[in-house]
């Protein structure tokens, strides 16, 4: 009797033994099984990052075309407004010359004049 109550501890023993590295099997697959879903999941996520940074960068580029557009015509107009202040402050100038001339002329005519 004592053999077989030896036996039968010996095939519970055999069977939790089992039942543990059967276990420790399926853990360790999961484990694996759940780094593989991480690193699907890492490669998806720096896809789609990478395709929202390229849309991001085109819209920025379209952004600075237009803005590079607007200010083109910009400077543009500024380029006309500075030279006709050029033309203005020439012509201003101008006047104020004749002027100074008008005014030594005048002061030359009334001391010739006694």
């Amino acid at each position: 009797m004592t053999d077989v109550m030896e036996q039968q501890d010996s095939s519970n023993i055999d069977d939790i033994s089992r039942r543990a590295e059967k276990m420790v099997e399926n853990i360790n697959h999961r484990r694996t099984s759940d780094q593989n879903v991480m690193d699907s999941f890492q490669e998806k996520l720096v896809e789609k990052v990478t395709e929202i940074c390229q849309q991001m960068k085109q819209q920025m580029y379209t952004v600075y075309e237009e803005n590079s557009d607007e200010m083109q015509v910009r400077l543009q107009e500024l380029s006309e407004v500075l030279e006709s202040c050029s033309k203005l402050n020439h012509e201003l100038l101008e006047a104020s010359h004749a002027l100074v001339c008008l005014r030594e002329g005048l002061a030359v005519n009334p001391s010739s004049e006694p």
